[in-house]
């Protein structure tokens, strides 16, 4: 077998528009192809035997071990890969369920699909599952654990820590989108400037100084100090001097931390004596050279949560600890205490595993134990200083049991410090019992507080201490997203794009669009290039500054990666059209319009698709959307444009030269066509149709029809506002038009507005895409011999895997097809050929340039018509 691509994607895609996290395989079974499962001997056996728990996936089949069956009956790899990819991320702490494989048109290579929680982790899945597949065929040992544990590896490296995914997990349960933000803990909520950000617990509403205070424990100490808050008495050192004489001040027993740790780092408890003392300020000193002395008060660990100045839980923690039973030692103690299905690899579960380390030796050494000591029956042996669950530690809920004087003093705390997000650690017999009462103490003030704790304790009720935080970041009204207009289609998507960017930002709204040409925020371009993908998307919605987004969405970027939101508010499909086909699998039109229908499918419910009542794919889509569904058509009376108008559907139509959206029985007529730049004087058909899509969307967006007219008559089309969209240059003696037209309907678009143009001579400058099929290649030319007389033939760029010569052969044998005297040549270099039709235009010429790469020939025809203005001629 070979893996011949793998991708992750990561929103809706052509898979599923719900489950966003998918990886796909394309995957060659080579010969395996004429092998299945049935004719692989001992293949059943060996899988059952390395993967027993593959009996619970039910498969086609529907019941327990209806995978297995499948096996036995002979099914392909690629399938059995991807159940396996399945199971071993579950084996992993990663339990997910989607999976689909397919034969493509190729025989014997498959699409393998299967779900992820960890992009990274499903990646590695993937390739695992190959290894695992070929070990079973070959009847080979295969280390399967070392596979599982390596991803859990992965997964703790890149995953989101259980503080801020529960953060996360609350905003997804409240519908509100998110976006990380690099690699670490950094985390968008919302979008545009409706966003929110957090890091682990320290949300964008925290205070900076705020975070100084509860970082410099001294600096804390002394504020709670003089707000009469009881701390345990002690100060700083640098060396063993200054320790020796805060230690006569205070006396044994002592707790030596540094200053500036986090996590119980360095921290040493319950010392007694000056030698222990002295092992604990070096100890210390590994992370911060300041290291706090103070007075070891005697009682429980708690910690208290507070968050937007009120309590929402409280934890007696316990450090990692085993109990005796007079028979086994503290390593075997700790490893039965490990195989407690609560406890895990990092963070996977409610607890987890305890470790042996410096700080565990020492404080058995503290008691003259090692780990091969055996306990007496019920003792209990400490293995860590701190309480902290990423030790081993374990919590129990107490959030019920605080003292009202308690509660008040922590809210107070949380004030003193100016937290929005803080956690109190307390040291005190209980906390039934105010502090002043009890003999308990502040120990510390946390500026980023673990929620783990609380989310899962050992004992006790959980809290959904999540929750609060997004109560503070979005309170009852705020909204987290801002509207979003996807555009798709085959043609027209830039343009429909960018006048619906006008329109919304005479609106009075800041709005982000993304083109072909580039990314723009409030028309200034932020990016160059082709930026109709996800990264795009999500570059829009990440900016801070952009109250409204229109997206232009190509099939490119839905079938690398997905959509880079999770809906939209409408989502217009321009036309389906035949274009890139025999592309990554998009073989017909059927293919291409499932592509495009990932858009369709993820409009809001009450929300608006937008659809060609012409297109027939359209209208075929329409059947499964559960959306509302709005319509425009270039003919009023067009069959089914008549019909829909007769049910009462809204439909934008192109009716006695107007744009005009029919309501019912009414009709609301927007603007006059040729009152519209755009549309060329209504001389360019779709145009008119971009303008319908775009009038209809914001007609439904809920914009005024007077500013929807205004905003149609103030876009002003050309090499600025819409580069390679029918740019006209009116030279002295002829025009010269640049078009993107790449396949036969944007070809037929131009040959429709040509027909309207009147010229002694009609040039056309055209190429052929290497990626296209043969017969778009030379329907292409069949066309631009249709309605020109002379036809330049370049081809410099995008050979895509092609011959020139084979590409030309194509335009020729198209060329030849009508019957009509057509002349042509051949110039390879787009430039050159430029130059060379100017130079060769008569007085009324009119020049088309079908141009691939825009930005060049603009450039060239520019400066041509700056010299001419200059000097009065070329």
């Amino acid at each position: 077998m070979k893996i011949l691509k793998i991708q992750a994607l990561r929103g809706p895609n052509i898979w599923s528009v719900r489950r966003k996290k998918l990886i796909q395989m394309r995957l060659d079974l080579e010969e395996l192809e004429q092998k299945p499962t049935n004719t692989i001997p001992g293949f059943r056996a060996r899988i059952e035997a390395l993967i027993p728990t593959m009996m619970a996936h039910r498969c086609s089949e529907g019941t327990e071990g209806g995978f297995f069956y499948r096996v036995e009956e002979g099914t392909w790899m690629g399938h059995v890969i991807e159940h396996i990819a399945l199971e071993i991320q579950t084996l992993a702490g990663m339990e997910t369920g989607f999976g689909r494989t397919r034969q493509t048109k190729t025989d014997g290579i498959y699409n393998v699909v299967f779900s992820y929680i960890e992009e990274n982790v499903g990646l590695y899945a993937a390739e695992s599952a190959v290894r695992i597949a070929e070990a079973l065929i070959e009847d080979r040992d295969y280390d399967i654990d070392a596979d599982i544990q390596e991803m859990r590896r992965i997964r703790e490296r890149v995953r989101l820590g259980p503080s801020t995914a529960s953060i996360v997990d609350e905003a997804v349960a409240r519908d509100i989108p998110w976006i990380r933000l690099g690699t670490n803990s950094l985390v968008q909520l919302g979008y545009g400037i409706n966003q929110m950000r957090f890091q682990a617990t320290i949300t964008c509403k925290t205070s900076n100084i705020a975070v100084d205070i509860a970082c410099n424990k001294e600096e804390t100490k002394r504020l709670l100090d003089s707000a009469s808050i009881p701390v345990a008495k002690g100060s700083i050192c640098v060396d063993e001097e200054s320790m020796i004489q805060i230690i006569d001040n205070i006396g044994f027993p002592i707790v030596i931390k540094p200053l500036d740790g986090n996590h119980g780092k360095g921290a040493s408890i319950n010392v007694l004596t000056v030698e222990d003392a002295l092992s604990g300020l070096e100890h210390a000193q590994k992370y911060s050279r300041r290291v706090i002395v103070e007075r070891f008060i005697t009682g429980h660990d708690f910690r208290v949560l507070v968050i937007d100045n009120k309590i929402v839980a409280a934890a007696r923690r316990e450090p990692a600890h085993v109990v005796g039973n007079g028979i086994h030692t503290i390593q075997a103690l700790i490893e039965e205490t490990n195989r407690d299905p609560k406890r895990g690899y990092g963070h996977e579960n409610v607890l987890t595993e305890i470790t042996v380390d410096r700080d565990t030796e020492d404080i058995l050494a503290k008691k003259n134990y090692t780990l091969e000591t055996i306990p007496q029956q019920g003792e209990i042996v400490h293995l860590k200083s701190t309480a902290n669950l990423s030790t081993g530690g374990t919590s129990v809920d107490v959030t019920e049991m605080m003292h009202p004087e308690n509660i008040f003093l922590c809210e107070r705390i949380s004030r003193v410090i100016g937290l929005d997000v803080c956690g109190i650690d307390i040291m005190a017999e209980n906390l039934t019992q105010p502090l002043k009462e009890s003999g308990g103490v502040i120990l510390e003030v946390n500026a980023a507080p673990g929620f783990r704790m609380h989310l899962a304790p050992s004992e006790g009720l959980p809290r959904n201490v999540a929750a609060p935080v997004i109560d503070m970041l979005y309170p009852p009204g705020k909204p987290s997203r801002i509207p979003i207009i996807a555009v798709t289609g085959t043609n027209g998507k830039t343009t429909t794009t960018r006048l619906l960017a006008h329109i919304v930002k005479n609106n009075g709204y800041k709005v982000g669009f993304t083109t072909s040409d580039g990314i723009y925020v409030q028309n200034h371009m932020m990016e160059k290039g082709d930026t109709t993908g996800p990264m795009s998307a999500e570059y829009i919605l990440k900016d801070p500054t952009v109250e409204f987004a229109v997206l232009e969405t190509a099939r490119g970027g839905i079938l690398r990666s997905g959509l880079g939101f999770s809906r939209c508010d409408i989502g217009i499909i321009t036309n389906i059209q035949e274009d890139h086909l025999g592309l990554n699998d998009i073989d017909t039109i059927k293919d291409l319009a499932n592509v495009k229908m990932v858009v369709a499918r993820s409009i809001k419910k009450d929300g608006w698709a937008i659809l060609n009542a012409e297109d027939e794919m359209c209208m075929k889509m329409s059947k499964e959307l559960s959306c509302n569904i709005a319509y425009f058509s270039l003919n009023e009376d067009h069959p089914v444009a008549a019909k829909l108008s007769r049910e009462g559907c809204i439909v934008a139509v192109y009716e006695n030269g107007y744009i005009t959206i029919k309501k019912g029985s009414w009709k609301i007529r927007i603007e006059k066509a040729s009152h519209v730049p755009l549309t060329l004087g209504g001389k360019a058909k779709f145009m008119i149709a971009n303008a319908l899509a775009a009038s209809l969307a914001a007609y439904l967006q809920g914009f005024k029809t007077d500013d929807i007219s205004l905003s149609l008559k103030t876009f002003i089309p050309g090499a600025a506002q819409t580069p390679g969209r029918m740019n006209i240059f009116d030279f002295k003696n002829f025009k010269v038009m640049i078009d993107f037209a790449h396949n036969p309907a944007g070809y037929r678009g131009i040959e429709e507005y040509m027909q309207n143009v009147d010229a002694t001579r009609k040039i056309g400058i055209i190429a052929g895409v290497g990626d296209r099929r043969d017969e778009d290649i030379r329907e292409c030319a069949t066309i631009a011999a249709r309605m020109f007389d002379h036809i330049i033939i370049r081809q410099e760029k995008h050979l895509r895997g092609r011959l020139e010569e084979d590409i030309v052969a194509l335009l020729l044998e198209g060329i030849n097809s009508v019957d009509r005297k057509v002349t042509w040549e051949t110039i390879p270099k787009e430039i050159e050929a430029i130059k060379h039709a100017m130079n060769i235009a008569e007085e009324g010429t009119y020049i088309v340039a079908l141009s691939d790469v825009v930005t060049n020939a603009i450039q060239i025809v520019q400066q041509y018509l700056d010299k001419e203005n200059e000097e009065g001629t070329v």
